[in-house]
């Protein structure tokens, strides 16, 4: 995060003696990641956080390719992923490669039988459908329809929701994602022409500390296996904290699109970025304003990038039948453009009401075999004219 914020009680200098008043003293622990190089953020527990009572035998839950190498357009309803009880067994990883895992998830009940760490990826967590609260060790955050959650790897949580009809979609990266670094200055200010600023991200506001001691279970993720762990004291028992990393919310209907006279290229709807790849948000905007302009993006080549859609809401007008939750996805190495009559019939149209996210890659991505399940067979040969 390019913002400090703090929580709770801490000491006034760092690394020093922070006094309990039962007596005995608070254990301070350093959350960050690239080793002493990356965000990090001063934890204060009330027990250490390193007490382990029993490791259970790991699972291995890597996703198999079902197609490995692709260069067909392909069209997913996202939708038809089936829902499950679970939290984690819900995730449908449909389409990854060794910088990030994309999935859909259906979760019908709380995640609060056990808390999560995601030890290998930041996450971010889309929520096209439902409402609830995200609790971690280091605060709440309420949460509701176009959020993205950015959960930093590492974080301990559990997720409570309104309701049993919740639809995520789900970015696992493997390196930090964070804002663009065009939309920064030197010292991680947000600048006048980015579309989102520091008042836009919701921050941890509810420090829940728990005193208590027993069996708490959390499931591990890390080198796509899912550990499982009992501590001897609850991981939310934190006083209290201080720092830059930490998870944050940000709501898709606060991202202020970027217009002009003629049709604008897809990274000025960026939103986030990682290694390998970056996310964007598409909107509903104001159309290009030239006398002439065309507002259905031009047909062009992913020569080098992966392009994936996830269709939120709205009408899509470069694509001739889409509905909510479908995926497209084009590979690179061929081009892809509007829909037969897309292109001639948004000429003279003034705004959209669409609503989407998108995930671009530089490495191709492979399909499960979830994936494959899912698709639109007649997808790939729907720009051809017919007679």
């Amino acid at each position: 995060m390019p913002f400090y914020h703090t929580l709770g009680k801490i000491p006034h200098k760092r690394h020093t003696v922070f006094e309990r008043p039962e007596g005995g003293i608070f254990h301070e622990q350093l959350f960050g990641t690239e080793g002493f190089h990356g965000f990090s953020s001063l934890l204060y527990h009330h027990f250490p956080p390193t007490q382990v009572k029993s490791v259970s035998e790991a699972k291995d839950i890597s996703p198999i390719p079902a197609v490995d190498k692709n260069i067909s357009a392909r069209m997913l309803k996202g939708m038809n992923v089936a829902p499950k009880a679970d939290f984690l067994e819900s995730r449908e990883i449909l389409l990854f490669n060794n910088d990030v895992n994309i999935a859909c998830a259906a979760p019908t009940e709380s995640l609060t039988k056990y808390f999560y760490k995601n030890a290998d990826a930041d996450e971010v967590i889309f929520i096209h459908k439902g409402s609830g609260t995200l609790k971690t060790l280091v605060g709440n955050i309420t949460f509701s329809y176009g959020d993205y959650l950015v959960i930093p790897r590492g974080i301990i949580y559990q997720i409570e929701f309104d309701s049993s009809d919740n639809r995520l979609f789900i970015i696992e990266s493997f390196s930090p994602i964070v804002t663009p670094k065009r939309y920064r200055n030197d010292f991680g200010q947000l600048l006048e022409h980015s579309p989102f600023c520091e008042r836009d991200m919701r921050a941890p506001s509810k420090l829940e500390t728990h005193i208590e001691k027993g069996d708490f279970t959390i499931k591990i993720k890390k080198e796509n296996h899912l550990h499982e762990l009992v501590y001897a004291s609850h991981p939310f028992d934190v006083v209290g904290w201080d720092g830059y990393n930490f998870p944050y919310a940000i709501s898709i209907h606060d991202f202020e699109p970027i217009t002009g006279r003629v049709h604008q290229p897809p990274p000025v709807h960026q939103q986030f970025e990682a290694f390998n790849f970056v996310v964007c948000s598409f909107v509903p905007r104001l159309y290009d304003y030239h006398p002439k302009s065309i507002p259905a993006p031009y047909n062009h080549s992913n020569i080098d990038s992966d392009e994936l859609l996830y269709y939120v809401a709205g009408d899509f007008m470069s694509r001739n039948h889409v509905e909510q939750g479908f995926i497209s996805l084009h590979p690179g190495g061929t081009p892809h453009g509007p829909h037969p009559g897309a292109y001639e019939r948004s000429i003279g149209q003034k705004d959209t009401e669409e609503l989407a996210v998108m995930v671009d890659t530089f490495k191709p991505l492979k399909l499960t075999q979830a994936a494959v399940d899912l698709q639109d067979e007649s997808y790939v040969t729907s720009w051809l004219f017919k007679d």
